[in-house]
């Protein structure tokens, strides 16, 4: 804010500026971590090889500027990734009820 202005005949005029901060949306994730752990513990028929190939892309897309398409590659990554886990856990299940 600026201070009063002395004008040419004896009157004060207050002058102020306002500042607007915009916030910047957060990046879009890209599950990288996810996707390598489901490639290396739970890769059902390549599911966690895929959503690691989508992940990169998504964070390939986000560093060069395109968070719509980092934010489409990294919901497909997050996808393959909970259809991964799904399954992974559905052959546990099943194994331990064979097995006992």
């Amino acid at each position: 804010p600026q201070g009063p202005t002395m004008m040419s005949q004896g009157t004060t005029v207050m002058s102020q500026s306002t500042t607007v901060t915009v916030e910047q949306p957060p990046p879009p994730r890209d599950h990288l971590v996810w996707s390598l752990f489901t490639t290396v513990y739970g890769n059902f028929c390549c599911l966690g090889l895929l959503a690691f190939f989508f992940s990169v892309k998504s964070r390939d897309r986000k560093l060069l500027g395109d968070n719509s398409g980092a934010l489409s590659y990294g919901s497909t990554a997050k996808c393959l990734n909970i259809t991964a886990l799904v399954i992974h856990i559905i052959i546990v299940i099943i194994v331990i009820i064979v097995v006992a």
